[in-house]
C-alpha cells in the first residue's frame, strides 16, 4: 500500500463517520511536510446547518489552527471526493501543496468534472492527483445515495 492509499484509507474511515451521522460521506485530511497528520475533516453541512461545513474546509482550518498560520504551502489535502468550486478556491487560498483525491464528483467537481478551476491563472496551483483508492470512495456515495431513495 502506497502512502498516499494508506492516508486516503484514514479519510474513508472519516466519510464512513459522516454517514453515520446522516452526513454525505465525505472525509478529508491534511497532512504537512513531514507526513503527520494536522487536519481532519468529515462533511457536517446538515448537523452545523452550514453550507460551508464540506469535510475540506473543517481539515483545512484545523490545520491552519494547529500551524497558527493560513499558509499550506507544504501540506497536503487528501479528500475522498473531488473538491468543489468553494473547497477548490479554499485549496488556492490555503496554499496547499498538493491535493489527492479519490472519486470524481460529476455534479459539483472543479479540480476535472465540470470545470478545472487550477488551470486558471490564480497566484497558486498545487500538484493534483486523483483516482487513488476511486472505487473505494465512490461506492461510500453510492451506497449512501442509494440508501436514501
Amino acid at each position: 500500500m502506497t502512502a498516499d492509499e494508506e492516508y486516503m484509507t484514514l479519510c474513508i474511515e472519516l466519510a464512513k463517520k459522516a454517514a453515520q451521522m446522516g452526513e454525505c460521506p465525505v472525509g478529508a485530511i491534511v497532512i504537512d511536510g513531514d507526513g503527520k497528520i494536522i487536519g481532519r475533516g468529515y462533511n457536517r453541512r446538515e448537523t452545523d446547518n452550514s453550507p460551508t461545513a464540506h469535510a475540506e474546509i473543517i481539515a483545512i482550518e484545523e490545520a491552519a489552527r494547529k500551524l497558527d498560520s493560513w499558509r499550506l504551502s507544504d501540506c497536503t489535502l487528501y479528500v475522498t471526493l473531488e473538491p468543489c468550486p468553494m473547497c477548490a478556491g479554499a485549496i488556492i487560498n490555503s496554499r496547499i501543496k498538493r491535493l489527492v483525491y479519490g472519486a470524481f464528483d460529476e455534479k459539483g467537481g472543479a479540480c476535472a468534472s465540470l470545470m478545472n478551476i487550477f488551470e486558471y491563472p490564480f497566484n497558486h496551483k498545487p500538484l493534483v492527483r486523483s483516482r487513488i483508492m476511486m472505487d473505494e470512495c465512490a461506492a461510500l456515495l453510492t451506497e449512501f445515495f442509494k440508501n436514501l431513495r
